[in-house]
């Protein structure tokens, strides 16, 4: 069970403060270039359903087969999170982040050349496969730079970056539609970015801070592996030791329902703008950013707050969170098209607010409390890949429930699975006092 233990304070010299503020913008930049990758398929989604329909589908197969494409590399992320992102507590965080970003640039690039379906697909499951073990690489090397009573700042300011990343391709790839462009150049414009951000982590980034001549950091006294910092035989063991805490379950669960809302807005904002309330392709682009900028201010707030209130704090923040967002989905349902277009975008930002900054917490913050420098990538990787297991859901079975009852059937799915989200976090934060008490 994981605890608050009290907060230490590490002497830092400017020399260490330098190399820290430069390991945190090499791994911010490395992260939001994956999003470039990533995005870029929700921003042309519109667009490819338009070509197929040239192509002899009908509008709703071809919702359909979209939906399907975005399943399957979600499938494909979530099989990468579960199964491959505990070797960066083997061979390091650094490598997980390079290759994952090397593999997407690759699948980007072949996606854009891709002339159907099947290539669409296998791009885009390749793309998501080598995506899985960015983040877990990411909090490898947070792990061995950073001590534990920064964590929450740290991790929250990190997640930032997959906010800043989606706000920022979402708003230039609209501005590249809104000049002309055809949709695989934004796949061309993406790969290039992060090709980028690639060669500046390659040569720039250091796995730890002992590699830089200075100490290890502390870690929480109370994660699960008693501050042992060896290298583990193999990943189950991580998992064994990670999986004997009820606590770590429950994190787990709270992945996959808050998963499954974050990937249905991260995929069908544009669509759902584009289709109901009639924005055009650029325009939806464009105001689909709202949902990661206001992401980035809670995920910031939620970072201050979790450092301050500890591990039971994060667990209020994400009931109310949660119980919030299911309010906001509720109110999402009653939207008329006639309404003016600025209301939607009121209750996309409603719900990004509520949702991302408590999930920023669950890889991130919890990762980090449970892992230690020993299993962070581990720990990040088994909460972000039960997450998606949640989040293939978001594509294909999101595109029928839309074909069949609307975007109303959509909204109010998705608030069910907040309320239940929201009573998981209830009884982590019972657990955590109840445990609290017998100490």
């Amino acid at each position: 069970m994981i605890g608050s233990p009290p907060i230490q304070t590490d002497a830092r010299t400017p020399s260490l403060q330098y190399r820290q503020a430069l390991t945190i913008t090499l791994l911010f930049a490395g992260y939001a270039a994956y999003y470039f990758c990533r995005s870029d398929l929700s921003i042309a989604m519109p667009l490819i359903i338009q070509e197929l329909q040239h192509n002899g589908l009908s509008a709703n197969e071809a919702v359909i087969r979209t939906g399907m494409i975005a399943s399957l590399g979600v499938a494909s992320y979530a099989f990468g999170k579960l199964f491959l992102t505990g070797l960066g507590d083997i061979w390091g965080g650094k490598r997980n982040l390079v290759a994952g970003l090397a593999g997407s640039i690759v699948f980007t690039i072949l996606f854009a050349a891709g002339g159907g379906l099947p290539l669409f697909t296998l791009a885009w499951i390749g793309n998501r496969l080598s995506q899985s073990i960015g983040w877990a690489g990411v909090i490898k090397v947070c792990s061995k730079w950073f001590g534990y009573s920064t964590y929450g700042t740290v991790a929250g300011f990190l997640s930032l970056s997959f906010l800043v990343g989606d706000a920022v391709a979402r708003q230039t790839m609209g501005v590249l539609l809104h000049w002309g462009f055809a949709w695989r150049s934004l796949f061309y414009y993406a790969a290039a970015v992060a090709g980028v951000v690639l060669l500046a982590n390659l040569f720039l980034l250091r796995e730890s801070r002992t590699e830089a001549g200075f100490s290890e950091p502390e870690v929480n006294p109370l994660n699960l592996f008693a501050n042992s910092d060896n290298k583990p035989a193999t990943v189950l063991v991580l998992f064994r030791g990670l999986f004997s805490s009820f606590a770590f379950v429950i994190v787990c669960l709270l992945s996959f329902g808050s998963t499954i809302v974050r990937e249905t807005f991260g995929i069908w904002t544009p669509t759902y703008l584009h289709n109901s309330f009639h924005f055009s392709a650029s325009e939806a682009a464009g105001a689909s950013a709202v949902f990661p900028a206001l992401g980035a201010v809670s995920v910031l707030l939620s970072g201050w707050l979790s450092d301050r209130l500890g591990v039971r704090g994060r667990s209020l923040v994400m009931f109310a969170g949660l119980a919030a967002t299911a309010a906001a989905l509720l109110g999402m349902t009653s939207l008329p098209a006639t309404v003016p277009s600025i209301a939607p975008l009121i209750f996309i930002g409603i719900v990004a607010f509520c949702l991302l900054g408590p999930y920023s917490y669950l890889a991130g913050a919890f990762a980090l409390d449970f892992g230690g420098r020993k299993a962070s990538a581990a720990a990040s990787g088994l909460i972000d890949g039960i997450g998606y297991l949640g989040g293939i859901l978001a594509g294909d079975t999101v595109a029928r429930i839309a074909v069949s009852f609307g975007w109303r059937g959509v909204f109010v799915s998705l608030a069910a699975v907040s309320a239940v989200s929201a009573l998981a976090a209830a009884s982590l934060l019972i657990q955590q006092r109840t445990s609290r008490g017998a100490n």
